[in-house]
């Protein structure tokens, strides 16, 4: 298993819990810029009982340590969260050895809101979308919204966005922190700038909070983005989000499913008629309806497109935790 750092406690026991009723013994390769939680994970592991081996860490850089466990021939299977351009290095490495993967890759995920939606709920939402400094693969980083609330939309969620607290995470006040390091800061940076150059207009935020100063990126939203850029179509991992309108069911799918990715999908409509046939329309491992991460163990979680491949959760992680016998007997006697 190899997680990332985003939420390094919760993406290692999702997999770590079924592999272990599965019968498998595991090696967990925790990100190396937030490699703690690993350790006193395993920790609790020890004191609560588990075998010595059955649950093990190992610490390193990615290009060291996880290039050698996903590349080594005694290991059956691999589950990786992070990166597209990591996860094709693993799935290479995995196909020398014919190893079954599991990959939760990245997203781009459409927030749609149609005029028929609870506006207070679907706006608050919206602005949750900043949460852990938008350094959540799942949020609905794209809002969409119906052309005929978008104004009224887009004044309620710049009035809520800027009575957003940023700050130490630590404290009970905060709503948004900030990034992880300067390599990401600056990654995240770089495409609010290139927006700008590209001609999107930031509404919000548009650059770092320099009354914090650190690692605080201000939450930005982006309008008027070219179509197809790449501000709307790469995952930039930061509290950066656009808004586009759309006029009808039609172009609101079609908007939602012009990226290369396919991860999740939030949809806000009153109308449960409507969120069936939308939520058939879209490309996304997973679709809320009115709500957002509410996640189900029983049921299937992973990505399409570039989002990943597999599904994980209930039976799906034991179809990848365990390879399925068939038994044919002769009639005895």
């Amino acid at each position: 298993m190899i997680t990332p750092w985003n939420a390094p406690l919760m993406l290692a026991s999702w997999r770590f819990a079924p592999a272990l009723a599965a019968g498998n013994t595991v090696v967990l390769k925790p990100p190396e810029w937030a490699p703690l939680t690993a350790s006193l994970f395993a920790d609790v592991a020890r004191d609560a009982g588990l075998p010595d081996g059955v649950f093990n860490v190992v610490q390193g850089i990615g290009e060291d340590a996880g290039a050698a466990l996903v590349e080594h021939e005694g290991v059956d299977r691999i589950a990786f969260t992070g990166s597209v351009a990591t996860g094709r290095l693993v799935a290479a490495a995995a196909g020398r050895n014919l190893t079954p993967v599991s990959l939760e890759l990245g997203g781009k995920s459409p927030f749609l809101t149609f005029a028929d939606a609870d506006l207070d709920a679907a706006v608050k939402q919206a602005v949750n979308q900043f949460d852990n400094a938008g350094q959540v693969c799942l949020a609905g980083t794209r809002l969409l919204v119906e052309e005929s609330i978008q104004d009224e939309f887009l004044e309620r969620f710049l009035t809520a966005a800027r009575a957003l607290r940023q700050g130490d995470p630590r404290e009970d006040a905060t709503d948004v922190g900030p990034q992880i390091t300067r390599q990401h800061f600056e990654r995240v940076d770089g495409y609010v700038q290139r927006a700008k150059t590209d001609g999107a207009r930031a509404l919000l935020g548009g650059g770092p909070n320099e009354e914090l100063g650190g690692l605080y990126y201000r939450p930005t939203l982006f309008v008027d983005a070219t179509a197809g850029s790449e501000i709307l179509t790469q995952e930039v991992f930061g509290p950066v989000l656009t808004l586009q309108s759309f006029r009808d069911e039609d172009e609101a799918v079609a908007l939602a499913n012009s990226t290369d990715y396919g991860l999740a999908a939030i949809v806000y409509t009153g109308d449960r008629d409507r969120a069936e046939r939308v939520s058939s329309g879209l490309v996304a491992g997973t679709v809320w309806v009115n709500c957002f991460f509410v996640r189900d163990l029983a049921a299937p979680f992973g990505g399409s497109r570039n989002s990943g491949v597999g599904r994980e959760g209930g039976a799906w992680s034991c179809d990848l935790s365990a390879n399925v016998k068939n038994g044919c007997m002769a009639p005895w006697g």
